[in-house]
Order: structure tokens, then sequence, then C-alpha cells
């Protein structure tokens, strides 16, 4: 608490509203070690664990051998770490400093207004670090192994501009699908979440069911083989707004409880 405390003092004055919402957006900063080293650090020790994979490889499979077998690690799940954090990113925001930023009279709209700014930043900060990597990695021929880690055909094989617009709507998919199940914990607590869930889930059986019914499994295939990677990820920019906007909405209902 004491860390924050003046940050949080300073959010008592009531300037212009971009002000009041940068303010939000430095509260949500102060902790750099949870939202910005621990994550590098991590994803820095995924990259060594995944050197020491290629390298095993590179030493094992021979000269005749490591192509073929290094190929397969374009298939790497490696860097979705980095994704997945950042989803917890957006559930601590709302559950830890939303109850905080509320004490010190900050309102809701601000205080989601600015953590959607504070998910952007990150969001573009983190792409544009992946983007760089991504391009060294291709440079060094897979860090002189052959090796994919930043590279995996999940982020496709576009230039620089396909891979920041990849990685940057994932990020945001995963903040605020984050931040939006903390905000339905927030205001109806587990049994939001449990009746949120369980929506979810028979939508997706019923997706399922309407797909294989209807015959139309080599269609879906044919889509996501003419979208491509940046296409698809495209259309998780849907799901994103719907879930920012129902978190703002459900945010201003939504009282801190311990």
């Amino acid at each position: 608490m004491t860390a924050i405390a003046p940050e949080a003092a300073i959010l008592r004055t009531t300037p212009a509203s971009g002000q009041r919402i940068w303010r939000v957006v430095r509260l949500n900063m102060v902790n750099k070690w949870s939202t910005i080293w621990l994550p590098i650090m991590i994803m820095g020790f995924i990259w060594v664990v995944n050197y020491l994979i290629w390298w095993i490889i590179w030493v094992a499979a021979g000269p005749k051998d490591r192509a073929d077998a290094l190929q397969n690690t374009q298939w790497s799940g490696g860097a979705f770490y980095i994704f997945v954090y950042m989803l917890v990113v957006g559930i601590t925001v709302i559950s830890l400093t939303f109850p905080f930023a509320l004490g010190y009279s900050v309102t809701r709209r601000d205080f989601y207004l600015g953590s959607a700014l504070t998910f952007g930043m990150l969001a573009a900060g983190y792409s544009l670090g992946f983007t760089v990597l991504s391009l060294i990695e291709e440079a060094t021929g897979g860090w002189g192994l052959g090796g994919h880690l930043f590279t995996s055909i999940y982020f496709g094989g576009g230039g620089v501009w396909s891979r920041l617009f990849i990685v940057f709507a994932a990020m945001l998919f995963f903040f605020f699908v984050g931040s939006t199940s903390a905000t339905i914990f927030m205001r109806w607590r587990v049994n939001g979440l449990l009746l949120a869930g369980a929506i979810l889930v028979l939508l997706l059986v019923g997706a399922v069911a309407l797909i294989t019914l209807t015959g139309s499994w080599a269609a879906v295939g044919t889509w996501f083989a003419t979208m491509g990677p940046t296409g698809v990820v495209a259309w998780l920019l849907v799901p994103t707004a719907l879930g920012a906007v129902a978190g703002f909405f459900i945010l201003r209902k939504a009282t801190p409880k311990s």
C-alpha cells in the first residue's frame, strides 16, 4: 500500500478528465516490477530454456537431420506465456487497483478509461519488443541454431506491420478477457463468473454442434487457411471490443468487497 501512496495522493485533485485518466495510468504503472520487469525476465528464461533445447537437437540430430528436426520448432508455444501474463495483468488491475483507486475518489469512468489506456500502452510496448526479437531471430537464422520462438508459425510469415498487428491485437484480447472477468467477479462475485463461464461453454458447444451437423468443418478449415494468422487475429478485435464495452458498464455498478 505504501508503494503506491505517493501516486494515489495526486488523484485527490480534480483536473481535466484527460489528466485524471493519465493519473490512473500512472497509478497502474507504479509497480513496474509486475507489469514490465517480471514478464521480461520470465520471457528471457523461456528463451534460455528453448535455446538449450535447440542446441541439444542441433548436436544430437547431426548435419543431415538438423533441418528437419528444427523445422518442427515452428510450432513452438513458448511465446504464448507473455499473452497469458497479460490476462493476469488485466485481472489484477481490476481486482487490486480498482478498490484502492475508489478510496481516493477516482470515478469508475476515469479508472476504466485509464486502465484501458494502460492496456493499450503495454500491448504496444510488448508487441514492439516481440517484433524486434522476431526480426533478430530471423536475421540470425534462429539464434544460430535454426530455432523458432518469436517467429513461430502462429505469428505468420508476414512483414513487420503484420507481426506488430498480430501481437498487439492478441495482447489486447487477453488484457480485456482478464479485465472483463475481473469486473464480472467484482460485480457478481463467483456466481457471476460461473454463469458467464456456463454461457460461454454453451455457445462454444452450440457452434461446434452447428458446424458438425451441417458438415462445415472443411469450410472452417478453408476459412482459417484463407484468412491466415493476420486475418484470424483481426477477428479477435470483435470480442475484444465487446469485452471492453461490457467491462465498462459492469464496472459502473461494481462495488469492491472484502
